[in-house]
């Protein structure tokens, strides 16, 4: 029998720290749960604090390699919403059941398949923490009342519109303002950005692309080059 989770204790070691969101491109050559639980433990490797998994088969894996904080999600699509972080409180459930110590979800005011309530309930009930991805300030108001316990600007600049090229660290600073834990994420592609998270106000910042997406690095460089070179 697996020893309960606590979120809380979770939650004390990534203050001032890195966390490593593994999760490569769907469908590429990385996108399986071995090659996940390595990339995992390269980052725990290189000072990550803890890590951002997405899917059960994922978090299994990497539960079963390291017993650091994970951030769990599950990305789905539902019909009649734009909600696809884990969109359910059975998603909530099984994310705890797999190894989650935090779980993250959409709490944008989108219309959505179940309220932010249930979800902050299902991840309580488990005794893991309950992540709040937000895109604008007003998100963070409704999901403070739902009771979640942590706030992080992951959806900033994915909810519509044109996507930025910088992080929002002007969200993170209006979060931090709330009193709640932030995570800082979203665009996050320079250990000075990171850095300029933290001075913001965030508790810790979450890198994903950057570190783990190897046809995303790749792509940065090889269009610098080429644009250098005076390529097409």
């Amino acid at each position: 029998m697996s020893p309960p989770i606590d979120g809380r204790a979770a939650l004390g070691g990534l203050r001032g720290r890195l966390i490593v969101s593994c999760q490569p491109v769907v469908g590429g050559p990385m996108d399986s749960p071995r090659i996940v639980a390595a990339l995992a433990l390269a980052a725990i490797a290189g000072g990550a604090a803890g890590l951002r998994i997405e899917g059960l088969a994922n978090l299994r894996a990497v539960r079963a390699a390291t017993d650091v904080p994970i951030i769990g999600l599950i990305k789905r699509t539902e019909p009649g919403t734009d909600v696809f972080i884990t969109p359910l409180p059975a998603d909530v459930a099984a994310l705890c059941e797999a190894g989650a110590d935090i779980v993250a979800f959409d709490a944008t005011q989108r219309p959505r398949p179940a309220p932010v309530q249930a979800l902050v309930a299902a991840a309580h009930a488990a005794g893991a923490l309950a992540m709040a991805d937000l895109a604008a300030e007003a998100d963070a108001v409704a999901a403070l009342a739902a009771g979640v316990d942590i706030l992080g600007s992951t959806l900033s600049g994915y909810t519509g519109g044109a996507m930025p090229e910088a992080p929002d660290l002007a969200l993170v600073a209006a979060l931090a303002r709330f009193g709640c834990p932030v995570f800082a994420e979203g665009r996050y592609r320079t250990p000075e950005q990171a850095a300029e998270a933290i001075a913001a106000g965030a508790t810790c910042v979450v890198v994903g692309s950057a570190i783990t997406r190897v046809e995303h690095v790749t792509g940065w460089f090889a269009d610098a080059v080429r644009t250098a070179g005076g390529q097409p």
